[in-house]
């Protein structure tokens, strides 16, 4: 069993989230709709993806490197990873 997340990107994507909608973010790295859960790669890294939901219709960067303390924003971790 893998629980290293993997880093699909050194850099925060852009992406204008919609009040209400559930939305589930990618903690593992492996996801081929990234930033975001494909409900199956995860599967055997212990790792589970993390649900949100906003309650305004708002711009956020999302973390890509999976190294963020604030999931799922970005904090500026990458500069690290």
């Amino acid at each position: 069993m893998e629980n290293r997340a993997s880093i699909p990107a050194k850099e925060p994507v852009e992406f204008e989230l919609e009040p209400g909608k559930v939305y589930s973010w990618c903690k593992c790295g492996k996801s081929g709709t990234q930033p975001f859960c494909d409900d199956i790669s995860h599967q055997g890294t212990g790792i589970e993806p993390k649900k949100f939901t906003v309650s305004v219709k708002r711009k956020a960067w999302l973390c890509m490197c999976k190294q963020t303390k604030t999931h799922p924003y970005c904090d500026g971790s990458h500069r690290n990873a």
